[in-house]
């Protein structure tokens, strides 16, 4: 099976604490993120995923300000920059393991997550600094500042 995934998600889910826009969308995200733990395929698309379709503020596909619900392109300038910072295209397609090592080595461990998407309403959920637990690995060869294993889902 291959999953659709926003690049900006590759953040997302290493600080998911079980809270989101509505009980739907965090049921959901909870699902997507055990599947994306048996690293599927994915591919990496700046538009609606199989994150947002759960999201109350995905309409017709867009993304779109919960609170207002006039459109929105804040998500998409998040994925554009993350695709940018990682070195990859719309569209690519990988192993979501290999994507969420892109996004912990070139966003989280040189702590560049907030250049991205400190403007985001769930920051707050995303500010205690990032460091990867002792006892994972990164599927990589980038060695763990700690000296220990890193996880894909360090804060959840």
């Amino acid at each position: 099976m291959t999953y659709k995934i926003r690049p900006h998600h590759g953040m997302c889910f290493s600080f998911f604490q079980g809270k989101g826009y509505s009980s739907a969308f965090t049921e959901n995200m909870q699902i997507m993120k055990e599947k994306l733990e048996k690293d599927p395929e994915v591919i990496l698309l700046c538009g609606a995923d199989d994150v947002c379709a759960c999201c109350p503020g995905c309409l017709s596909g867009r993304c779109t300000e919960t609170n207002t619900g006039l459109p929105s392109d804040k998500a998409e300038r998040y994925d554009r920059q993350v695709l940018a910072r990682c070195g990859l295209s719309e569209g690519a397609r990988m192993r979501w393991k290999d994507f969420a090592a892109s996004v912990q080595e070139h966003i989280l461990l040189p702590g560049k997550r907030e250049e991205i998407c400190g403007d985001c309403q769930w920051n707050a959920l995303c500010t205690k600094p990032y460091r990867l637990p002792r006892h994972k690995t990164l599927p990589t060869s980038t060695p763990s500042p700690s000296g220990g294993q890193p996880s894909l889902f360090p804060h959840i």
